[in-house]
């Protein structure tokens, strides 16, 4: 099955979209019978990867087409029941690989709609509408104000390890005790409880800012919207940009866009990636969604292809010109384009493929996109001509500019190349404001290697066989801890702890095998557990 993120808001089956000048309410209300693949009814609005896919397309829309929008509110169309989370059947029928991307995506989402909250002035308030648990409460704890329904029976929980044997696995724990800042007792306590808190004691714990009694809650949840909608600095009058379907080509050698190109090496595993530069006003933007629909294309329907060779071409002038205008755009739109170019470096960094650049002549791995190679977890610059043409004096380069060092942060708050030379004071490289070569380059601990064109395809090739030699498993490890140094954030706990654990634990027989907790949900069965702590 090959998976799409296409979407639009006339096609949802889940979500329905609603703008109401400065207010936009984005209401969920599954269709049990529309799960993205066959096996079980999405019941209680619980979720699956085509629910969130929607949800997806649906927080970037907002971005991007309706900028008057300044306030989002998250809630049900269905009565007494917010969310159930994601969805149990689902999960426990779903190959691992699965399950891991589907919690992937989804704290991407999540971290997206924080994000618009932000740096964006669009913020999401939760109107929590009925029970809310696990994925569901997750869904709420990403909004900026949560409003719980008073009426003696909806209640917050997150029921996954005493119902389930597993973590909220998108982000709820960390969000608790982070974000909420539930001291760490009163969160051991909550995480425990299956069936969760409601009405005031929730407020008191921190859980939810406010509960209120049904007969006053659409209004006080509109107070809050508008309340929220004032203190937005968003344009009350600009024009959106619509977010046009991409173009595409997929087949069974790899997916063409107009500015990326993928192709696939299946007896390596391997997908080269070209990025191409251009001189056309919607190049940034439009580069942008390329790369973000590939990355989630590859990471969902290409597990087997574990490494990922990116490459560029084209004028590193045009890219220059490009991010001068992007920087210096102080425009929302501007401010949109930037900050998704960002999230999508960051969905990146958190990918689990081997990353390696290979930067040769008549590339143009400058600025914004030298930031692509810096993602890599190596990089190798050819000192030389082209391979196919000895005689050209064309040499491959790179060149620093403003956007290495500020505009496009990980996860962890720090730019990449203070990631690359923690602890190191990187002031110095913003003085080279001119291209440098694979020499330097390589001096500078820039690049991995510097290969002559003699060596040039011995090495790579060694390269890329070893890789593919090595245990994936491992391989995800190792570069999972190498990618994230320095200091730690919600996000990077997210990604780099709670996820990690969850990935372990959706893997154990506790959770995932016959007698597991997953597997015996719902059966009238208990689960039985090896006491074993390990």
């Amino acid at each position: 099955m090959q998976v799409s993120f296409d979407a639009h808001p006339d096609g949802y089956r889940h979500w329905q979209l609603r703008v109401e000048g400065e207010l936009a309410w984005l209401v969920l209300d599954v269709d049990e019978t529309a799960g993205i693949v066959p096996g079980y009814e999405l019941k209680l609005n619980s979720y699956d990867l085509g629910v969130d896919i929607e949800l997806y397309d649906a927080t970037q829309r907002l971005r991007f087409e309706h900028p008057a929008v300044r306030t989002v509110v998250v809630t049900s169309g269905k009565d007494r029941v917010f969310c159930a989370g994601a969805n149990i059947r689902m999960l426990a029928a779903s190959s691992h690989e699965w399950k891991v991307n589907f919690c992937k995506f989804t704290n991407e989402t999540r971290n997206g709609m924080e994000d618009a909250t932000e740096h964006s002035g669009q913020t999401y308030l939760a109107a929590v509408n009925g029970s809310c648990a696990g994925g569901g409460y997750e869904l709420a704890l990403a909004c900026d104000h949560i409003v719980l329904v008073d009426d003696n029976s909806s209640a917050v929980s997150l029921p996954e390890v005493p119902l389930l044997g597993v973590l909220p696995g998108t982000g709820g724990l960390t969000r608790v005790v982070d974000k909420r800042r539930v001291r760490k007792d009163r969160a051991d306590v909550f995480a425990t409880r299956s069936d969760g808190m409601r009405g005031k004691a929730a407020v008191q714990w921190g859980l939810v800012d406010e509960v209120v009694p049904p007969r006053r809650f659409d209004e006080v949840v509109r107070e809050r919207a508008l309340e929220a909608a004032r203190r937005s600095t968003r344009p009350r009058d600009a024009e959106g940009v619509e977010l046009t379907p991409l173009e595409r080509e997929v087949d069974e050698d790899g997916i063409r866009y107009r500015y990326v190109k993928a192709k696939y090496d299946r007896e390596l595993g391997l997908v080269k990636i070209t990025v191409h530069a251009s001189t056309d006003e919607n190049w940034p933007l439009t580069v942008t969604r390329e790369l973000d629909d590939l990355i989630l294309r590859l990471r969902t329907n290409e597990t087997g292809l574990g490494t990922w060779v990116f490459a560029t071409a084209g004028d590193p002038e045009a890219v220059l010109a490009q991010e001068h205008r992007l920087l210096a755009d102080e425009s929302w739109l501007g401010n949109e384009i930037r900050h998704y170019y960002k999230r999508v470096l960051k969905r990146l960094d958190v990918t689990s493929r081997s990353l390696i650049a290979l930067i040769e002549p008549g590339s143009c791995f400058v600025g914004m996109l030298l930031e692509l190679a810096f993602a890599c977890d190596r990089q190798y610059i050819l000192d030389g001509p082209p391979i196919d043409d000895e005689d050209s004096d064309e040499r491959a380069a790179i060149q620093l500019t403003p956007a290495n060092f500020g505009p496009f942060p990980m996860g962890n708050g720090i730019t990449r190349l203070q990631s690359r030379f923690y602890g190191e004071d990187v002031g110095r490289l913003s003085e080279l404001d001119k291209p440098v070569d694979a020499v330097e380059a390589a001096e500078l601990g820039l690049v991995t290697e510097a290969f002559d064109d003699i060596d040039w395809v011995d090495e790579i090739r060694i390269v890329l066989e070893g890789r593919a030699c090595m245990s994936p498993d491992a391989l995800t490890g190792m570069e999972a801890n190498h990618r994230f140094v320095g200091p730690e954030t919600l996000e990077t706990k997210i990604f780099a702890r709670l996820t990690a654990w969850q990935n372990w634990i959706f893997n154990r027989p506790n959770a995932s095998g016959p007698e597991g907790a997953l597997r015996r949900y719902g059966t009238g069965q208990k689960a039985v557990f090896d006491r074993k702590r390990v």
